[in-house]
């Protein structure tokens, strides 16, 4: 099996460990077949996105026990579905990507140029 890409074609990096992320919890937001809302950009949520995201049905802010959730807080880092987050950016309110951890399948619906214009980790 090949190592994942992020979207600058690197070996896909870490999103993040604490909260434990991905579709697979891994930490990472790697992807397959199973991952149909293809949860692949590795974002740090804001409180206005979790807002926003919570009043679009998906509330990541309220703790699920039972599934090992501890609930999203503003700076946590998390591991996205690339059209939640490109919904985001359409309504003023997607928050910062770390592209080295964003998988290169976010590209089949974001637009690297929006990536990039949102990215937290390029100097």
């Amino acid at each position: 099996m090949s190592t994942p890409k992020n979207v600058l074609g690197e070996p896909l990096e870490l999103c993040s460990e604490s909260p434990k992320t991905g579709f697979t919890r891994s930490g990472s937001c790697e992807t397959g077949p199973q991952d149909l809302g293809s949860h692949t950009v590795c974002a740090r949520v804001t409180q206005a996105f979790l807002e926003y995201s919570k009043s679009r049905g998906n509330d990541l802010m309220t703790p699920i026990p039972e599934f090992d959730f501890p609930g999203l807080k503003p700076g946590d880092r998390w591991c996205l579905c690339a059209a939640r987050w490109q919904e985001a950016l359409e309504a003023g309110c997607a928050p910062r990507v770390a592209l080295r951890a964003t998988h290169e399948r976010a590209l089949e619906v974001c637009s690297m140029a929006d990536l990039k214009r949102h990215a937290a980790d390029l100097s």
